[in-house]
């Protein structure tokens, strides 16, 4: 039963992850020894989080626009590149858009799809040959797609896109995992509640009133995430295969 959590000496790519969710992601696997990769589209706020995180271990900030396909294209070549193996992808970058449903735009629409579900479908693709390169039977290599819980219950917000595509994220997960995990490619998704984020910039001016609704009285934190991520990454996790771990302090639980 030793090291059946431990990540280190994994090579691991973390979109959009510059804050929020991603950065936290980021500095638990480069705090357990993982040499971790880090893309987001704004390089300035980029690189301030790989050099904090290169402190710590080994961080790596690649610029990307993962919204076309041009950007998926050409942040997998730069990766495939520099790793021929990579142990873990994390497919965390996404976009919302919020308006009433008579005034919401096909471009809001559009942006938030093209980002939160079209660039993880098509970085796995591009990024595959070097998961499978790296997974092994008793070690397989690992995908985790950042879902949502307004995937699953209602937002009660006017997000429409953004609920959809995270709904169609535990889809593919469940899809994508049963397809790829006899080459030796593991599958699963994550669904955060609330966790400090600039998407959740609006939320959080009312945090004290929102945790009290929560069973667990406190919206989510680093360890909160970053300790499901390695879990996911690790040997602890091989059985689990094309699942999504719902971590909200039991705000599904608790929804009427």
């Amino acid at each position: 039963m030793n090291n059946f959590f431990s990540v280190a000496g994994k090579i691991a790519v973390v979109t959009g992850g510059s804050s929020g969710i991603g950065a936290m992601i980021a500095r638990g696997f480069v705090e357990n020894g993982v040499k971790t990769y880090i893309t987001s589209r704004k390089l300035e706020q980029l690189q301030h989080t790989a050099d904090e995180l290169s402190a710590l271990g080994e961080c790596i900030a690649i610029q990307s626009d993962l919204s076309t396909m041009a950007g998926v294209d050409a942040f997998a070549d730069e990766m495939l590149k520099r790793e021929s193996k990579i142990d873990i992808l994390i497919n965390n970058a996404g976009a919302v858009w919020g308006a009433p449903i008579e005034d919401f735009p096909e471009s809001g629409w559009d942006k938030v799809m093209d980002l939160n579900v079209k660039s993880i479908f098509f970085l796995s693709k591009r990024l595959l040959p070097a998961l499978r390169e790296a997974g092994e039977t008793d070690e397989p290599s690992r995908i985790v797609n950042i879902a949502s819980v307004n995937g699953i219950t209602h937002p009660h917000m006017n997000n429409y896109s953004y609920s959809a595509s995270k709904a169609a994220v535990i889809q593919l997960t469940r899809h994508m995992a049963a397809d790829l995990r006899p080459s030796n490619v593991n599958i699963n998704g994550i669904a955060p509640g609330f966790f400090p984020s600039k998407m959740t910039k609006h939320v959080m001016e009312h945090e004290q009133k929102f945790s009290n609704n929560l069973p667990a009285r406190r919206i989510g934190e680093l360890a909160d995430v970053a300790g499901t991520a390695i879990y996911l990454c690790s040997r602890a996790s091989n059985y689990v295969c094309g699942h999504t771990v719902v971590l909200d302090g039991g705000q599904v639980a608790n929804a009427g």
